[in-house]
């Protein structure tokens, strides 16, 4: 398993407790909702995978075989470094240009002169942004935004994806041309979370579902339970 929690409470920053009793997993490949109005502790969740919030009760909380509760900070660089991270606001440098915004990361992860550009054309190409190379953020729409966004993070070849509502800014057709890409880079092998309020998608793009409700996190498997999240959320 990449993600393994089991029993274990999540806090915010202040140390207020959001969700209790979480139990949570994330294999290989897989694709992950997670459904919940906002405040509900979904960001929080996807905060303690990429170690931004701190778990500090659990009978098992682990990302990569790592145990979190007993986790030094210095170890955090090399762990996020197997993982992508997606942002609803995109979080590109504004004063770089798309290949700068990527060199930026690959040259601070420690890869070679000699190996750079050929990465970065490799993702844009994924992206369908190899000839935006040269364009500055303001530059483009938010969807090719997101779509660089993605490239980013998929620099490091991760073993996840993390991303925290990365559709919410985005028009429809934008959004389903989003969930492709991501839901392409599932069937070849990287695991997907991530948050959402559409709906719709979970029809068109079926994964595993879980629901942030009333302080707990609860796993929808059926058809009516997904009706019935649907009207909560309605």
């Amino acid at each position: 398993m990449l993600v393994e929690y089991k029993n274990a409470t999540i806090c915010q920053q202040d140390g207020t407790t959001i969700l209790k009793n979480v139990d949570f997993n994330v294999g290989e490949g897989e694709f992950i909702y997670l459904i919940g109005r906002v405040g509900s502790g979904k960001s929080s969740l996807l905060k303690t995978i990429y170690f931004e919030l701190d778990i500090d009760e659990a009978d098992e909380a682990t990302v990569f075989g790592t145990n979190l509760k007993t986790l030094r900070r210095k170890h955090i660089p090399a762990l996020r470094r197997q993982m992508g991270i997606v942002f609803q606001d995109f979080q590109l440098l504004s004063h770089f240009t798309v290949y700068k915004n990527l060199r930026f990361v690959l040259r601070a992860t420690g890869w070679k002169k000699s190996q750079v550009d050929d990465r970065i054309e490799e993702v844009l190409s994924l992206v369908n942004m190899k000839d935006k190379m040269l364009c500055l953020p303001h530059e483009l729409s938010g969807g090719e935004q997101q779509r660089v966004a993605i490239a980013r993070a998929l620099l490091n070849s991760p073993k996840m994806i993390v991303a925290d509502e990365p559709t919410g800014n985005l028009d429809p057709e934008t959004a389903k041309n989003i969930m492709e890409i991501l839901r392409k880079i599932s069937q070849e092998g990287t695991a997907v979370v991530m948050s959402t309020h559409n709906m719709p998608l979970l029809d068109l793009y079926p994964g595993i579902v879980y629901r942030c409700f009333d302080g707990k996190l609860e796993k929808v498997s059926s058809e009516n339970e997904k009706q019935e999240m649907e009207k909560s959320l309605e």
